[in-house]
């Protein structure tokens, strides 16, 4: 706990000198882009599965928020989810400590919809999505300098080996992280440092992880996600009370990230495979298998602008009438959807 303090001591003069080379250029109207000086330190939290670094994460949005700090916290650990649901990249700005109990406050959170809680279903559409978060994050940095000196904390997912490690490197470039926080391995501390050792900006950090964290099995982490999706609709105290209503089919327009029609051999180079786009939205039907699945709500005005819109919420399919060509849905609020797009993936949910 102690190294954790330290972290955040220096994480603290890191802003401070940010926030004060803002100031000295602050009257320079002409720049068309915000002096390197004044970015706050961008935090990345990395370590193998159950090593606490949604915990340290918390910790250290908490004490600067006691500062009067509002860092931006970034959330791409997917199976889990700090900010919203499982199967979402998200951030928010934290303004005050996290209640350990009613969890991270939301003002305005940036949710994108991937749909799996694992990345290897669609690593490409992954990544995409990581670089449209950090597109908008940054322009929120450059037009807010206090926001911009405070950062942001960064949590990411516990697979640290093969593909998850290039994602892990991925997120690292994306963000443009400049301290990196590893929990509990040495041998992934190693990695890191050998190869951002080409970036001399970049701080890689070795911290023992907290005598306080356990193992979970997959059980425990599928009952975790289990409640916070129901946490989502009813609340961490189960005092709201979400609304059911039904809809036509024609009401609404279902769309699937990934897949899409392949190109015949014949079309492609000799001894190239088909493959599906990544990043292709497929038209999806509502049919018996949508029963129990879990659909984001996209502000998309158009197909086209669904993968890089915010999402404005979720709502639960909890019957499909193929006769009427009805479906029931749970939704967190009374009212008409605020848009007709919806994103489905594999995420499910039975409501006990």
């Amino acid at each position: 706990m102690v190294s954790y303090v330290n972290v955040h001591a220096v994480l603290e003069g890191r802003r401070a000198r940010a926030k004060g080379a803002s100031s000295n250029t602050s009257s320079n109207t002409q720049r068309s882009e915000a002096p390197v000086d004044s970015q706050g330190p961008r935090v990345i939290v990395v370590g193998p599965t159950d090593s606490g670094k949604s915990s340290l994460s918390r910790m250290l949005l908490s004490w600067a928020a006691k500062q009067r700090w509002k860092p931006t916290f970034v959330d791409l650990d997917i199976g889990q989810g700090s900010i919203t649901i499982p199967g979402c990249i998200a951030a928010t700005p934290i303004e005050m400590p996290i209640d350990p109990v009613e969890g991270i406050p939301l003002e305005m959170p940036i949710v994108y919809f991937f749909g799996h809680t694992t990345p290897s279903v669609n690593t490409e559409l992954y990544k995409v999505l990581c670089k449209e978060l950090a597109r908008t994050l940054e322009r929120q940095f450059s037009a807010n300098a206090d926001v911009r000196a405070a950062g942001m904390v960064i949590n990411t997912m516990g697979w640290v080996e093969g593909v998850g490690y290039e994602l892990l490197l991925h997120a690292i470039d994306t963000f443009n992280a400049n301290v990196v926080l590893v929990l509990g391995q040495e041998k992934l501390c190693s990695m890191l440092k050998d190869v951002l050792k080409t970036k001399p900006n970049v701080d890689i950090v070795k911290l023992h992880k907290s005598g306080g964290v356990v193992p979970r099995n997959p059980k425990f982490r599928q009952k975790a996600r289990s409640y916070r999706i129901r946490e989502y609709f009813y609340g961490p105290s189960s005092d709201l009370s979400p609304h059911s209503s039904i809809a036509s089919f024609n009401d609404v327009i279902i769309y699937r990230c990934g897949g899409g029609p392949q190109a015949p051999r014949s079309a492609l180079p000799i001894g190239a495979e088909p493959t599906a786009d990544p990043t292709r939205l497929v038209p999806a039907t509502m049919n018996q298998d949508m029963l129990h699945l879990i659909l984001a709500v996209s502000y998309a005005k158009e197909p086209d602008q669904i993968i890089t819109s915010n999402i404005a919420g979720f709502i639960y399919i909890t019957d499909v009438d193929l006769q009427r060509r009805k479906f029931t849905y749970l939704a967190p609020c009374p009212g008409e959807l605020p848009s007709r797009f919806l994103l489905v993936g594999s995420l499910t949910w039975l409501e006990t």
